[in-house]
This record gives structure tokens, C-alpha cells and sequence, in this order.
């Protein structure tokens, strides 16, 4: 059995001004100690072995802390592209700083980690009560996001200079990887920095993490526009609805989506590989399944055009992502030209949300998952935890070491329950060979 355990700063010498309220008759707070752990894996197999389990610490606030409240300085900032649920994590971290902490200041770095960089962003927004007030009810983020990285030193001279003890970094993996970048560079100069990370993408990807916020918004989003093209797909004789959502290398929106929504017959995921042609490809098997049902509908997560991608050669964004081809318009040309070959002539109705749905306001479920990163997150910060990400395993939230989580992701089990109920809902085969 591995125990997992987050890098601190130093020794949490001084008692968190969260006792002091309790003793006020404030409320209560349920502190964790550093020698509280959760297991990775929920179930336990009598014949995996012993150091194959993981073992995380539980995150949470502590009864004692590194930093001095009074004295701190924290600045926060959001990286990548969009998600819903942003405005609410920078709510949430202002509020557990400033109000439950005393915390004087608190910085929101402008444009992502542009904002690190004196020679391209912007001064940092100095937040207050009345700035974050609302921020909760509106999509995107007040702080403003960009891609790509900076270079470390330059990012290190800036926290230094600004006098900043605690920076939240808020973003996927691209925007984790920088901030182990700067944990390490903070590290070998031997400044007591904290940098904390929470992860983010409606994509539901990152390693050590079962669900991220903004997740159940672009699901309940893309539900609605499935049921759209239901009805479109009713409309004519032989109608197609396609629907491309986001899922670079995780079908879990797709998956999500579908499950939700019970009116889809296709379900195409990265995890799966996609062969168009043969008898039993998916062209083949969707024209069989027009002869018989004269609809579809058709879920495509833009991963799947992954497999068309040379990745020796192919062009990489900022974040370091690789370029894709855009798989809707190119399945809805493919699925196109079979059938004016081979008939039916089908009427298909194409729809890409994808900007769409990551620009809503996150809804009920992710505003509560939202302001429970963000406070733990703050808790982390405030021990003196550094080079860690918030993570979510069984329903517990833990801390992961960032250099553990980065160049992973996490991907559906193609033998696990979620397929195997999306397999049920659609009655498409397994695969298309």
C-alpha cells in the first residue's frame, strides 16, 4: 500500500483562526489531520496486491497553518479554455481568504498565466466583496483566460517581487503542468510560496479526479441539444441528427450525454476506434439501421478524430494539445457521400454547442462542487501544502501531488458500467470492425 503525501512548506506552527471562531460559537468546523487518508480505488480485489493501492491524504482545513493570515497575500488565476463554474471557484477562494481567514489581500491574475509575465499581461485586479458578488450567476471568467505557457523564472520573479505567498492555479492539464513547473522553480530557490492547483475541464479527464467541475453543466447542456435533434431527426424520412460535444481524449460528455438523454443510437468516443467502411463499419451498420428505422441520432466527442492524425508530424496549440481535424463536419461528409452511393437519400442535421455549452453559468450541482474546491483548495493553501491539486476520488476530496496527476488522463473503461449502459441505451455494437 502507497501513502501519498503532499509536499508542505513547513512546519504548521500557527492555530487557524477557524478554531477561534468555533470557540466563538461560530460555525462548527470539522477539522482533518495529516494522518487522515483515502483510498484511490473504492473497491478492494483479494488478490491485487498490496502496493498496487493508493492511499491520498484528505483534504480539508487543519487545526494548525503555515502562513500567517494577516501577512498573506494570494492571487488566483484561470488558465485554458472555458468552463462553467469558473466565477464561482474565484467567489468561493476570495470568500474562504478574506471572510473565514482574514486574509488582507487577494490578487486575480489577469488572461491566464499572460498575467505571470510583466512583458505581456496585464496588472493583476486587486478583488474585493462587492467585485465577486455575482460573479457566480455569469459564465466565463471575470479574470480572463489565455493558452500556453510561460517560462518559470519569469512567472517565479513575479510572485517574488509581488510579494504573492499563495497562487491558485485553475485549469486542466496543459495549465498543471505550468504550475508544476513554477512549484519546482519556487522550490529550488527556496521561497516559501505555496502553489495549489484545481483542476478543471468539462471534459472530465484529469487523472486522480472522478469529477471536475463544470462536468454535470455541459452534460445537462448537451442533453438538451440531443433532444433537439431528436426532433429534427423525427422530422423527415430518413433524418440524421449529428451532434459533436467535447471530449478530446474522454468520451465522458458523450457517454454522459447519452445516458441522460435515452434518444441517442450512436455513441462515437476516442476510446473507441471509429473504421467508417466495411460490412460491419459504421457506415454499413448506420445505413441498416435507416432501412429499419428511417432516424438516427448520432453523439461524436471531437477526440474521435484523433485516429486521423499523424501524430509525428501533426501541429500542436499553445497548450501543447494536438491540432484535430474537425470530426463533425467530416463524419457528416462521409455519412453523406455513402448514402447518395448507396441510398437511402438521408436529410442530416448537423450541431456543434461546444463554445455554446462551456460559456453557460454552471448549474446547481456544480456551484455546490465548485465552492467545495475552492474552500479546500484555500485549506491546502493555508497549511502550507505546495505542488498539489485538489482531487475528488469516492465522493472524498484529497490532495494529489500536481506531478503525479500532469501527462495523465483519465479515460472511460470501455469495460466498465458507464459503456456498458451507453452499449444498452443506444443498442449499437461494440465495436466497428
Amino acid at each position: 500500500m502507497r501513502v501519498v503525501r503532499s509536499s508542505v512548506l513547513g512546519e504548521p506552527r500557527r492555530a487557524s483562526p477557524l478554531c477561534a471562531e468555533a470557540k466563538r460559537g461560530g460555525e462548527a468546523t470539522n477539522f482533518v489531520g495529516d494522518d487522515h487518508f483515502v483510498r484511490a480505488q473504492v473497491d478492494h480485489h483479494l488478490d491485487r496486491p498490496p502496493e498496487d493501492e493508493l492511499l491520498f491524504e484528505k483534504a480539508g482545513a487543519r487545526q494548525r497553518i503555515f502562513f500567517d493570515p494577516a501577512r498573506t497575500r494570494a492571487a488566483i488565476v484561470t488558465c485554458g479554455g472555458l468552463s462553467p463554474g469558473l466565477n464561482n471557484v474565484i467567489r468561493s477562494v476570495f470568500l474562504e481568504l478574506a471572510m473565514n481567514y482574514g486574509v488582507p489581500e487577494v490578487l486575480g491574475i489577469r488572461y491566464g498565466y499572460q498575467g505571470l509575465n510583466p512583458k505581456q499581461g496585464r496588472e493583476p485586479l486587486r478583488l474585493t466583496l462587492s467585485m465577486v458578488e455575482r460573479i457566480h450567476q455569469e459564465g466565463g471568467t471575470i479574470l480572463g483566460t489565455s493558452r500556453g505557457a510561460q517560462e518559470p523564472g519569469v512567472m517565479a520573479d513575479f510572485l517574488a517581487e509581488r510579494k504573492i505567498d499563495i497562487l491558485f492555479c485553475v485549469g486542466g492539464d496543459g495549465t498543471q503542468r505550468g504550475a508544476h513547473a513554477l512549484h519546482e522553480e519556487v522550490a529550488r530557490r527556496g521561497l516559501p510560496i505555496a502553489i495549489v492547483g484545481i483542476p478543471k475541464t468539462i471534459d472530465n479527464d484529469i487523472a486522480f479526479c472522478d469529477r471536475t467541475f463544470g462536468f454535470t453543466t455541459a452534460v445537462a447542456e448537451a442533453e438538451r441539444v440531443i433532444a433537439g435533434a431528436h426532433v429534427e431527426a423525427k422530422g423527415p424520412r430518413y433524418g440524421i441528427g449529428l451532434v459533436k460535444v467535447m471530449g478530446r481524449e474522454a468520451g465522458f460528455i458523450a457517454a454522459a450525454a447519452t445516458l441522460a438523454s435515452q434518444e441517442v443510437n450512436f455513441t462515437l468516443i476516442p476510446e473507441v476506434p471509429l473504421r467508417l467502411d466495411g460490412p460491419k463499419g459504421f457506415l454499413a451498420v448506420l445505413r441498416r439501421r435507416m432501412l429499419e428505422r428511417e432516424h438516427a441520432v448520432i453523439v461524436v466527442a471531437e477526440g474521435v478524430g484523433a485516429a486521423m492524425v499523424d501524430r509525428q508530424t501533426a501541429q500542436r496549440d499553445q497548450s501543447g494539445n494536438l491540432k484535430l481535424p474537425d470530426i463533425g463536419p467530416v463524419l457528416k461528409d462521409a455519412i453523406l457521400r455513402y448514402f447518395a452511393e448507396h441510398g437511402p437519400p438521408v436529410d442530416i442535421k448537423y450541431i456543434d454547442p461546444s463554445y455554446v455549452i462551456r460559456s453557460v453559468p454552471a448549474d446547481c450541482e456544480d456551484d455546490i462542487l465548485c465552492d467545495q474546491f475552492g474552500r479546500r483548495a484555500v485549506h491546502a493553501a493555508m497549511a502550507g501544502k505546495t505542488g498539489v491539486l485538489l482531487g475528488h476520488l469516492n465522493g472524498t476530496f484529497v490532495h494529489v501531488p500536481i506531478a503525479m496527476s500532469v501527462g495523465q488522463k483519465r479515460r472511460v473503461n470501455v469495460e466498465g458500467e458507464l459503456w456498458n449502459a451507453v452499449l444498452s441505451a443506444t443498442g449499437q455494437p461494440r465495436s466497428f470492425e
